[in-house]
């Protein structure tokens, strides 16, 4: 039996029937290319954290609707736990430690409901992700360090002296920990990296677009730090598909 190749206007001298028959080789050797990483839904220190950061706000809130009149608690709570770079810089303290504790205090704070629920509903999606990965108490320490590895960027990298606060650092570094993974996995399965960069890409484009919006208002420098500290924790406690703390 004699097998005719017809040639392939686009391809030059190389047959279009040889040249699918290629690709479909490659494809068999190479994993899915959507990823999607196991998850645990709703546990107690997913919840139990959003519920914490969700208080200040809910008091600050019906504060300023009139119920708490003239108490100006989201004065009080920006002065006490905001991130104040100027701390650093020769600031007398508020109270003992506020220099040490504002490093993560800031993160239960929110400039307003709107800003709050964007962070929550990430915490949320992304909490299930790395509880199932590390476990609840490694959920917690991530949360902690990508808090703490925000507000130490934030502090190199930007010169404001206005107050910081919200959540972002930390779900920056939950992203960080669920991109570290989903390349482990790319690696793994021999997966195309193009989805992984492209994501990364988006992201970046995002916080431009927000910083343009926010009249640069936006703390990208908490954002990296956060990101950056996400990466380190899962390469450092999950160096291997295997391997959980």
């Amino acid at each position: 039996m004699k097998l005719v190749f017809r040639q392939s206007r686009t391809q030059g001298d190389r047959p279009e029937a040889l040249h699918r028959v290629e690709d479909s080789v490659k494809g068999a050797f190479m994993g899915p290319e959507n990823i999607s990483l196991p998850t645990r839904a709703n546990t107690p220190a997913v919840l139990w954290l959003v519920g914490l950061t969700c208080l200040p706000e809910v008091l600050l809130t019906l504060s300023e609707s009139g119920l708490f009149s003239g108490l100006e608690l989201r004065r009080w709570f920006l002065l006490h736990g905001a991130f104040w770079i100027g701390l650093l810089n020769g600031w007398e303290p508020l109270f003992a430690l506020q220099r040490e504790v504002m490093f993560v205090s800031y993160a239960f704070l929110h400039g307003g409901l709107l800003h709050l629920i964007g962070n929550m509903v990430a915490v949320l999606a992304l909490g299930g992700i790395v509880v199932a990965r590390v476990g609840q108490k490694g959920f917690l320490l991530l949360y902690a360090l990508s808090a703490i590895g925000g507000a130490a960027a934030f502090a190199v990298l930007s010169g404001s002296e206005t107050p910081m606060v919200g959540a972002s650092g930390a779900v920056f570094g939950l992203i960080g920990a669920w991109k570290f993974w989903e390349w482990q996995v790319r690696v793994h399965l021999g997966s195309p990296m193009r989805p992984l960069w492209r994501s990364l890409i988006g992201l970046a484009l995002l916080n431009v677009v927000l910083w343009l919006a926010l009249s640069g208002l936006l703390a990208w420098e908490a954002h990296l730090g956060g990101f950056l500290a996400g990466v380190i924790f899962a390469a450092i406690t999950t160096p291997s598909l295997r391997y959980r703390v």
